[in-house]
């Protein structure tokens, strides 16, 4: 009986947290380069019960002659074990800014060990040290003519260094080059990575590497093809409908497990006032 109560209390939780992560996605819909996570729930190790000392386990009742069930496994309930980013593209929005700059997918190679596409990213120099990674290519010009993201981190070119500008009359190419009258005096760093699922996702659409090394640089990765379009930020691919049903579905769960541990409750609280009164 009390174990039942760890089992169910183990869905509740893991309801709950789905619910909080599919939150977290509805409420960046709207933000540009969100990309939306993902959950996967699994079960705890199955138990094997087995007989402690020598005594043997009855398979058959003494008076009425009737096969007992045998002692077998055991669920010990589930868990949210992981959640990862859905790397897809998010559609783009017209802004007319210069400074706004989407990063368009082209062919990115499939990794051979988790069967999944590539992932390319703008780099960031990163505050503390190294650099970050992002998809939300809402930029602006500060005080001095850096080129930063909305938190003031540095967008970085091919070389890894601040690009610098006087002002926003530019443009950039579809390679990623950017041209002040007509002259090329930068390109923007973009970066890929194989296994995007290993990467760290931080606040403010931001990732970071598992032990802070770089990324390579996508211009030197081969089999990779990508476009930039000026005027353009990515959207998140957060799909509102489906995360709207995925949210409802895991309320329900939720209550179904609640329902089941009130019906526990009242079976111990039987079990507590009425077995074994003398009457």
């Amino acid at each position: 009986m009390f174990r039942g109560f760890n089992t169910v209390a183990s869905g509740m939780i893991a309801q709950q947290r789905r619910t909080e992560l599919l939150t977290n996605n509805m409420a960046n819909a709207n933000t540009p380069g969100f990309k939306a996570d993902q959950s996967t729930i699994r079960s705890f190790p199955d138990m094997l019960m087995s007989r402690l000392g020598p005594a043997k386990i009855p398979t058959e009742n003494p008076i009425s002659g009737k096969k007992l069930s045998t002692v077998g496994g055991i669920s010990t309930g589930v868990y949210m074990s992981e959640t990862v980013a859905l790397q897809t593209q998010g559609q783009l929005q017209q802004t007319g800014l210069n400074t706004d700059i989407a990063l368009i997918d082209g062919v990115l190679p499939v990794d051979a060990e988790s069967g999944q596409s590539g992932a390319l990213f703008f780099r960031l120099e990163h505050p503390t040290e190294g650099e970050a990674y992002t998809r939300n290519g809402n930029f602006t010009l500060d005080a001095s003519g850096f080129l930063t993201n909305a938190s003031g981190l540095y967008l970085l070119d091919d070389a890894g260094q601040r690009i610098q500008l006087q002002n926003d009359d530019f443009r950039v190419g579809d390679n990623g080059q950017v041209f002040v009258d007509d002259v090329a005096v930068a390109q923007l760093g973009v970066s890929y990575a194989a296994n995007p699922d290993r990467l760290l996702k931080q606040d403010n659409g931001l990732y970071r590497t598992e032990d802070g090394t770089e990324l390579p640089s996508a211009y030197n990765t081969g089999d990779v093809s990508f476009a930039m379009q000026q005027g353009y930020i990515e959207g998140s691919n957060v799909d509102s409908a489906k995360t709207m049903t995925e949210l409802m579905s895991a309320y329900r769960t939720f209550e179904a497990n609640q329902k089941i541990l009130q019906a526990y409750d009242q079976s111990m609280q039987k079990a507590v006032n009425e077995v074994g009164r003398v009457n």
